[in-house]
């Protein structure tokens, strides 16, 4: 397959992030709570847990969205589009983008979600079976549908210029970001609001996940029970959160005078064309996702100096990324810092590789490495350099960000410092 050398197109960089977390409404609650080792997971609230093992969530507690819009447009939305308007407030204020001097049909939005309007979806059926089908409140539809974060983002401010939504499960948000830069890239947009978001706690989640045994069992210490790539690891924890990022051409964001945070230096999708929720169980079509971001890069593995993991906490998962991992890097695997964000926040689905991409954002700002918590026994099949329990302190310029969905719908990004 022929990939783009770094040097032969226009360079995308960061210029502004946000953040809805079970750490916090900010990105630097997120980071503050990961670098600190601080679990989000308790409790589950936002549905009752009772007749399912599961019993506990990472949550955006407290999330009043109207702090960040009208009360009127926050009824008429699902949660999930409320996180993004919210993520998106933030990474614009983030940016000092002024909107009224920038031509808005060269800005756009691509944002990825897993599901939707679970909870309204939800909702909507019980009023059906209850009440009958005309008493279904008539903003179902525009609260449910995937695409309606994107389009409220791009109402509320005006943006006119190309929009997207990406729908691969847990690659979602991951692939979002990809898929905004390569629009960059192509010359259709000068900025774009990216990134993810999810809000599909309810009890129809819940089933869902439950009944296929892809949850975590556990009963103890609701900070414990999340632990990527330890022997102990029985599932994940479903968490909520939207994370977003602006994206600009270089051109734009120097000529703008912007304060540029990262660049994106490459992405990459794949599939494993192997079953319909577990990962190839050699790593196959994960790796070839990591090999060609490297390709798409212009970077070679021994560049990369940490790597954000998947790494959901379930049997299967982590001991498929970890084959993907040593498939890529060859002698070098063992060599890269790797962590997992979802062992303190749980797993946001298509709203984690967004959060996961500002942590490395962050590792890069702050050259630290946040550690995988809860990594307590080692499993033998599972050897890498997992940053156990505490940050690290590290020189960090280029990180690899891993999103592996539901469907083999594998995504990968190259983050990377910015250089002139």
């Amino acid at each position: 397959m022929t990939r783009h050398n770094k040097c032969d197109r226009p360079r995308v960089v960061i210029t502004g992030l946000g953040a809805m977390s079970p750490l916090g409404e900010s990105p630097d609650s997120l980071w503050d709570g990961l670098v600190s080792g601080t679990s989000g997971i308790d409790n589950m609230t936002i549905t009752d847990p009772s007749e399912f093992p599961c019993k506990f969530s990472g949550e955006v507690l407290g999330f009043d969205p109207t702090a960040y819009m009208d009360r009127k447009e926050a009824r008429r939305m699902g949660r999930f589009s409320q996180f993004a308007v919210a993520a998106a407030q933030q990474a614009l204020i983030h940016s000092e983008l002024d909107l009224d001097k920038e031509d808005r049909e060269r800005i756009g939005v691509v944002l990825g979600n897993g599901s939707g309007g679970y909870p309204e979806t939800e909702q909507a059926v019980r009023t059906l079976v209850a009440r009958g089908g005309m008493k279904i409140n008539p903003f179902y539809l525009p609260t449910m549908l995937c695409n309606m974060a994107a389009a409220n983002v791009s109402r509320l401010n005006g943006l006119y210029g190309y929009t997207n939504t990406i729908v691969t499960a847990c690659a979602a948000g991951t692939q979002g970001i990809g898929e905004a830069a390569e629009a960059i890239r192509r010359g259709v947009a000068d900025v774009i609001v990216s990134g993810g978001t999810e809000a599909g706690l309810c009890q129809l989640g819940q089933g869902g996940f439950n009944v296929i045994n892809a949850l975590t069992r556990r009963t103890d210490d609701p900070s414990k029970v999340s632990r990527p790539f330890d022997a102990d690891r029985d599932g994940f924890v479903p968490a909520e959160g939207a994370g977003v990022l602006i994206l600009e051409s270089l051109e734009h964001a120097i000529n703008r005078g912007a304060n540029i945070l990262g660049e994106v230096l490459g992405q990459a999708s794949s599939s494993d064309a192997f079953h319909l929720v577990q990962p190839d169980d050699q790593g196959a079509g994960a790796a070839r996702a990591i090999i060609w971001a490297l390709e798409d890069a212009g970077v070679s593995n021994n560049e990369v100096n940490y790597i954000n993991a998947h790494g959901t906490s379930t049997p299967l998962n982590d001991l498929a990324e970890t084959k993907a991992i040593k498939k890529a890097f060859g002698s070098q695997a063992d060599k890269v810092p790797i962590s997992s964000t979802k062992s303190m926040i749980g797993h946001a689905l298509g709203a984690a590789g967004a959060l996961e991409a500002i942590a490395c954002i962050k590792s890069i700002e702050t050259n630290t490495i946040h550690p995988t918590v809860n990594y307590e026994t080692k499993d033998p099949e599972c050897d890498l350099d997992y940053v156990p329990n505490t940050a690290r302190q590290t020189s960090v310029d280029i990180t690899l960000s891993n999103s592996f969905g539901f469907g083999g719908q594998n995504a990968c990004l190259i983050i990377g410092r910015f250089n002139e």
